[in-house]
């Protein structure tokens, strides 16, 4: 493939994940609040976005073989699609349902919308192996670029959805973000360039169990990694904000909103731009691989003092208030930054850990950890914070990081010869 359309194909990919992100960003937003005002506690809150991380789990490890199957292009606009009849149904909601209904049908529409956003992530992220230059660092940067930018996107989702919450209402904010990417799904179908894989008929489901222990490492660490992120990001700061910012008026819950979700906006924008960055502060170009291996570690052990910084702070303090709520904003926007680097190193690595035969299977893989941590963290994030609050919740951040970091010791660099399988 020669590399303009290498270049032109990621493009294309790129512009495809990004609309989906933005939805996704937009959606998390607009069903967390909108079902916080309806009186639902904040475990009732976790579950609906559990089979959502389940149905992520599954989709990966199918979806890595689908695209090995049936290329990458299939399971990309499969996710497109998928996601658009997702938003429709959710706009069939009826305010009317009982608590227990209306959970079922939000559990099993966001179960859809996770089946799609994992079908769009492999393919996008399987897609940068294929089309990036080998040299000087192109990897790292094509996948950071990729990675950063999509969570840029997604950021701007949070304050999209905070924003049509607050103006236009849940039902027509749902459908007018299925209509926008109905319609970016018709064109990238039509301006796709060619230059990703088509498939290979021969691809075994069993190959998507990965046999190197490179790989199943640092698929642990992601797990722990990504559930230290949600279990305080899903449910918990955005009810503890809530709680903070809203005094009980509609006009207050519009302000808190908005407030809500620019902040969620920011960390979520915070975290991809250093995400892309990634490469320039870690040298990529000229740095060993050997190294960036190794720095993993590190960087991991320095993620999880924030998380017990921020749980001292939450346990000196005996409820809401102004310093503590400065303390959180600015220590989870260390955070996100840190956790950027880290999350990048990971992206990378699986890619330089793969060969490209088996790209869509490890990558698969991997994203289903990925999923489970997400899971992971949701479930708790619930149950921390209607547990014990704040310094429980944090706390378990802290653990979870260190879990990640230990795993992040146990890979080693490849041989320089080749890649591991």
């Amino acid at each position: 493939m020669s590399r303009p359309e290498g270049l032109s194909a990621y493009i294309a990919v790129t512009a495809a994940y990004w609309a989906f992100m933005l939805t996704d960003g937009a959606l998390r937003m607009l069903v967390l609040l909108h079902f916080h005002t309806l009186g639902f506690t904040p475990l009732q809150l976790a579950y609906l976005f559990v089979l959502y991380e389940i149905a992520g789990m599954v989709t990966n490890l199918g979806a890595g073989w689908i695209a090995a199957r049936f290329g990458l292009t299939s399971t990309l606009y499969a996710g497109l699609g998928l996601q658009v009849v997702a938003l429709i149904a959710l706009a069939q909601l009826d305010p009317g349902w009982a608590i227990g209904a209306s959970v079922a049908f939000v559990m099993v529409v966001q179960g859809a919308s996770g089946v799609a956003k994992d079908l769009a992530k492999m393919s996008s992220k399987s897609a940068v192996k294929i089309l990036a230059p080998a040299e000087q660092g192109g990897l790292f940067r094509w996948v950071a670029i990729l990675t950063g930018s999509k969570n840029a996107v997604k950021g701007v989702g949070f304050l999209l959805g905070a924003g049509l919450l607050a103006t236009i209402g849940f039902v027509w904010a749902v459908l007018v973000m299925a209509a926008v990417l109905a319609a970016i799904l018709v064109a990238v179908l039509i301006a796709m360039p060619p230059g990703l894989p088509k498939g290979r008929k021969g691809a075994k489901f069993s190959e998507v169990f990965s046999k190197s222990a490179n790989v199943n490492w640092l698929a642990a660490a992601r797990v722990f990694l990504f559930g230290a992120r949600d279990v305080w990001f899903v449910v918990g700061i955005p009810i503890y904000f809530y709680a903070v910012l809203s005094d009980g008026t509609t006009e207050g819950n519009r302000a808190a909103f908005f407030m809500i979700g620019t902040f969620m906006a920011l960390w979520i924008i915070l975290y991809g731009a250093v995400q892309a960055s990634a490469p320039k502060l870690l040298r990529a170009a000229t740095t060993p691989e050997r190294d960036l291996v190794g720095r993993a570690h590190g960087w991991a052990w320095t993620l999880a003092a924030i998380p017990a910084a921020l749980t001292a702070a939450a346990l000196a303090s005996d409820g809401p208030q102004s310093w503590l709520t400065v303390t959180l904003v600015a220590g989870l926007l260390v955070f996100g930054a840190v956790f950027a680097v880290n999350s990048a190193l990971h992206s990378y690595l699986i890619l330089a850990f793969t060969k490209a035969e088996r790209v869509t299977m490890d990558v698969g893989f991997y994203y289903m950890a990925n999923a489970g941590g997400r899971l992971l963290g949701t479930v708790m994030s619930g149950l921390t914070y209607q547990i014990g609050g704040l310094p429980v919740m944090l706390g378990a951040a802290t653990v979870m990081v260190a879990l990640s970091a230990i795993a992040a010791g146990r890979l080693t660099p490849p041989k320089p010869e080749a890649t591991v399988a």
